[in-house]
């Protein structure tokens, strides 16, 4: 493959809308930890205590989606630069290992996003049971 300065031109508004979602995501997450904080301080329930370990385990997920995404990020910059000293045969293995992190980054978020379907799921169960 031909791979010119074009090609991994093409992965930065995906990187960056990819890092704009997940952003999003983490900022979701910590005002819902803050609003599970204070009702676990009020009354010690065992469903709230639940709830913020599978919290704990998504931004874990969300943190090392966005970490490979920010190595996919770089990647492809460094594979702008290896083009533009005409390291070709180091600019394709470099550009491979940026489309393996990106892939690795949305495996990472379909995980998360299972996790919270599952958990809101969960959710909408218990509050079925209390009609």
């Amino acid at each position: 493959m031909n791979l010119s300065m074009s090609i991994p031109a093409l992965l930065f508004p995906a990187i960056s809308l990819t890092m704009l979602a997940y952003n999003a995501r983490y900022l979701a997450i910590a005002a819902l930890i803050r609003q599970l904080h204070n009702e676990y301080q009020q009354e010690l329930s065992a469903n709230v205590g639940l709830q913020i370990k599978n919290l704990r385990k998504r931004l874990r997920l969300i943190k090392n989606m966005q970490a490979v995404a920010i190595i996919s990020f770089l990647t492809s910059v460094i594979t702008m630069f290896l083009l533009y000293v005409e390291s070709m045969d180091l600019a394709n293995i470099v550009f491979g290992i940026s489309l393996i992190c990106l892939m690795v980054s949305l495996f990472l978020s379909l995980v998360e996003v299972q996790i919270s379907t599952k958990a809101l799921s969960i959710r909408l169960d218990r509050i079925e049971e209390r009609k």
